[in-house]
């Protein structure tokens, strides 16, 4: 019997689309002079720089990028955008990113990237004398405090304004010195320091709301400060990392101090000076 031919339409198929980035990737991984074929001599080995280099500032450039693409901060250097977030909550996260970002950076454009020494210019030398005694107390201050830091962060040199007056300054976690983000300076070690009570906390809440509520001034119609109430004005030159991710590859878990020992001797001093004297040099 015959059987007629069913014709069967020809379907097309659309071809597969690639997918669309979800965030245009404006913010990438600064260079660096040093590379994961050398690492940092005296101080890091190449596997120890490609993880705390290479690796972590990837990771901090694809969730900073993540989080302000599409939005007018995705235009903006990390420095610019920590400070933008320092005083609100909400962006809590980008401030995280962007902070961390900006401090690992700046403590790796502090290191010496040349066999040759780089040391201090007799006037750093005099101002730092002044400051702290002799250079041996900075290095042991310094050196002591990161080795007494019970968590994650940075301890930092920093000059005083325009002066030549130099301090010690330790900041947690992604906590900035800067003083424009003086309200996340997280300056205080929370597992050893009481911390406000209840009612404190509630009263800086509300005044922190109230003043948003008022434009970001005060009830007589002022603008705010960009330095919080009593704060000082200043300029970073120096920072040493004691995040874990530093020193565990190299010196494991009982290395900390055996890092920052080498690391005080991988300084680049005519950096530290530049940076005392032209404070937006290096900022990112």
């Amino acid at each position: 019997m015959f059987k007629p031919r069913v014709r069967i339409p020809r379907v097309r198929i659309a071809q597969p689309q690639p997918l669309l980035l979800q965030w245009r990737s404006l913010h990438s991984v600064p260079p660096s002079e040093f590379s994961s074929a050398r690492g940092v001599p005296g101080l890091l080995s190449p596997d120890g720089f490609h993880l705390a280099y290479n690796d972590y500032m990837q990771l901090l450039v694809d969730k900073l990028n993540a989080l302000v693409g599409g939005t007018e901060m995705e235009q903006k250097p990390p420095y610019q955008i920590l400070q933008q977030t320092a005083r609100e909550p909400s962006f809590a996260p980008t401030f995280n990113y962007a902070s961390m970002l900006h401090n690992n950076s700046f403590f790796f454009e502090g290191l010496n990237s040349t066999p040759n020494e780089k040391p201090m210019s007799p006037r750093l030398q005099k101002q730092l004398e002044d400051s702290f005694g002799s250079i041996e107390t900075l290095q042991r201050e310094m050196l002591i405090t990161a080795s007494s830091m019970f968590g994650p962060g940075f301890v930092w040199l920093v000059k005083n304004g325009k002066t030549s007056n130099y301090r010690v300054l330790a900041t947690y976690l992604a906590g900035s010195p800067y003083s424009t983000a003086h309200w996340r300076r997280q300056g205080l070690d929370m597992n050893t320091v009481e911390g406000p009570s209840s009612t404190e906390k509630t009263g800086a809440a509300e005044e922190y709301i109230s003043r948003q509520q008022l434009g970001h001034g005060a009830s007589n119609g002022t603008r705010w400060k960009a330095t919080a109430p009593g704060g000082i004005e200043v300029i970073p030159v120096l920072c040493v990392s004691t995040w874990e991710h530093m020193y565990l590859r190299d010196y494991g878990v009982a290395g900390k101090r055996q890092f920052l020992e080498n690391w005080w001797n991988t300084i680049d001093w005519t950096k530290v000076g530049d940076r005392a004297q032209l404070e937006n040099k290096y900022y990112m």
